[in-house]
Order: C-alpha cells, then structure tokens, then sequence
C-alpha cells in the first residue's frame, strides 16, 4: 500500500529502525527518502479484511536489516536485531 508507506516514512523518518542507517546522510540526493518499509506482523499472518496501521504496523528499515529480520520463521522483532547488533 504506497499511501500506508508513505505514512510510516513520514512518522519514522527514512531512517533504519535497526541500525539508524540514513541512505541521504550517506549517498546525499541519490538517497533521499530510500528505505524499505517491514510490516511488524508477517505479510503471511494478515486476514484480507486487515487494514495496515501505518505508525503502528510498519518500520523503516535498510534492506541489510530487512534482510536479516526475515532470517528466521517467524521474523526476528526490531528489538532483538537490534540487541543482536549491540551485542557484537
């Protein structure tokens, strides 16, 4: 839904959830506004009736961090990669 990622964005800032990667602050205009949007209750989960929240259901995220929450089934949550990458 490009309305509800837009929505996230504009909440959260297009920055990673994760690892507070910026892609303007690294690549300047060539990544304005570049970041992935990972719903926090798997896409598989969601009944067709679901209506995406998106302050609550979506988090911007790079797509390293994307990546590697979907790594395991069920998804990691942002907070334990978060403690994950902390921890290293």
């Amino acid at each position: 839904n490009p309305k509800a990622r837009q929505k996230c964005i504009e909440h959260w800032k297009p920055v990673c959830s994760v690892c507070e990667f910026d892609f303007e602050k690294k690549y300047g205009d060539l990544g304005k506004g570049f970041i992935h949007v990972h719903h926090l209750v798997p896409v598989s989960d969601i009944g067709r009736t679901y209506q995406v929240d998106p302050i609550n259901g979506l988090r911007p995220v790079c797509p390293n961090c994307h990546a590697m929450l979907h790594k395991t089934n069920p998804p990691f949550k942002i907070e334990e990669l978060k403690n994950k990458i902390k921890n290293l």
